[in-house]
């Protein structure tokens, strides 16, 4: 019985380092996997390809800014005609929006010390800098991006389902990229 024992133990002892490396190599594996998930989420679907669109020019002639669109999507005029909403032929709560305006004067701004904008995060292809904000909610992504110059302020906006903002956040951050204002 103890020789038995014996061999026993020495064949299980024998076992440990396979099951070692065994466990090690699922192991790395199983990262391999997980890795390649996560890079995989990352990629944008081939229907918003940037290279895969056709594109036209929006221009504002009042405040002198454009960007590219997409040439399939709608456009509608803003309520007060100092911008553009183009709404996607697939998804009609898939909008880019586009306005600008003139800023409040120093003189009504209350606190002259008092900072009232976040420091610029963003710059466009232009050269142009500006805060762009990305905000995920309950039921929607929005991307925002804002500038201003001289007197003027400008605002970019798109949106996109939150299920299906992932898809399109490249193709919104090219559009905020290329975004242009008069000089």
């Amino acid at each position: 019985m103890t020789r038995l024992m014996k061999a026993w133990t020495n064949n299980a002892l024998a076992l440990l380092p396979l099951a070692f490396h065994f466990q090690r190599n699922l192991r790395y594996f199983i990262y391999a996997i997980a890795l390649s998930v996560i890079i995989g989420s990352c990629t944008t679907t081939p229907d918003f390809n940037i290279s895969n669109q056709t594109w036209k020019i929006y221009s504002n002639a009042r405040y002198g800014f454009e960007f590219p669109y997409p040439s399939t999507w709608k456009s509608l005029p803003s309520d007060n005609g100092d911008g553009i909403v183009f709404i996607s032929p697939r998804n009609n709560t898939v909008e880019i929006r586009s306005w600008a305006g003139m800023q409040l004067p120093e003189v009504i701004i209350p606190e002259q010390n008092a900072k009232t904008s976040i420091d610029p995060n963003f710059t466009t292809a232009q050269g142009v800098s500006g805060v762009l904000t990305v905000e995920v909610g309950q039921q929607e992504g929005v991307m925002t991006l804002k500038l201003a110059q001289g007197k003027l302020k400008y605002c970019w906006q798109a949106k996109a389902p939150r299920s299906e903002f992932n898809n399109y956040y490249r193709f919104f951050d090219y559009i905020a990229s290329s975004y242009k204002i008069g000089q």
